[in-house]
């Protein structure tokens, strides 16, 4: 019977409070971002877990396609278009709830039972069958396409559902008839707004800065210029602290660098 190693014990103890302690967070997070990040977080503590246990393949594997591939597109997903905490209160497919409710008190079920007939007392480690298969890789392979193929083709199909779900979760419906790019330009012209594109801060003020803002031709700042936040936190820098080129240079610097150009222009001749 193989012993768990002190390493081993201690990085269960780690992770497993991390692991539990995100696993909430994803269940309890009010907003669908920071539950992906939990959900993140659970997979990684996941990954180490399995390279600890002599499992590489599917240590690289649950950070490479789980956690940086699926994962972050749907994070993405719903940083880009967002879904807002009240679409969880509205009921788009009648009976979802119940359904939902009922699949996972099944899966609790399960879990359970499966939990129940563990073996605690006697384990082996993966030495064995990895040597008498080849390797990790070639015994995980052996077993996917052959024993536990209806599995994994049965995993693959709830992969693709839960993508398919995220599409419609983060679905908007338009209202209204969309508008074409010349309908939305003269829309544009009659409502009488900002006609041309933002001025960009800083450069009629002479510098690149973003907290530097636009000079508009009577000399006054221009508001649209700047960020709404840099105006909030009040680090916007006024058009007179602005030093240009030709201040930089005193009058003193000045004659001395054309004194400068001239001497060395005589001195070529």
């Amino acid at each position: 019977m193989n012993q768990t190693s002190n390493g081993e014990a201690a990085l269960f103890w780690i992770l497993a409070p991390i692991t539990v302690l995100a696993a909430l967070g994803l269940v309890g997070a009010k907003k669908a971002v920071h539950s992906a990040l939990f959900m993140a977080v659970v997979m990684v503590s996941l990954a180490m877990f399995f390279a600890v246990q002599a499992a590489p393949f599917l240590a690289v594997a649950q950070v490479v396609v789980y956690t940086g591939a699926v994962m972050m597109l749907f994070l993405f997903v719903l940083m880009l278009i967002g879904v807002d905490s009240s679409d969880s209160l509205v009921e788009t497919i009648r009976g979802q709830r119940i359904a939902a409710m009922l699949a996972g008190l099944g899966f609790g079920v399960l879990l359970i039972a499966g939990i129940a007939n563990a073996n605690v007392d006697n384990f082996q480690g993966l030495e064995g069958p990895n040597t008498a298969r080849g390797g990790n890789v070639e015994g995980l392979a052996e077993l996917i396409f052959t024993r536990y193929v209806f599995g994994f083709e049965v995993i693959g199909a709830l992969l693709i559902t839960a993508a398919l779900g995220a599409m419609v979760l983060a679905h908007r419906e338009q209202i209204g008839e969309r508008l074409s790019q010349k309908e939305l330009s003269i829309k544009r012209f009659k409502d009488g707004g900002l006609v041309t594109q933002l001025p960009p801060p800083g450069v009629y003020a002479r510098t690149n800065a973003v907290d530097a803002p636009a000079l508009l031709p009577d000399g006054s700042p221009s508001e649209l210029s700047l960020s709404p936040v840099l105006r909030a936190r009040g680090d916007v820098r006024a058009p007179a602290d602005i030093v240009t080129p030709e201040q930089l240079l005193a009058p003193e610097d000045i004659v001395e660098s054309e004194t400068a150009q001239l001497t060395g222009r005589g001195g070529s001749e």
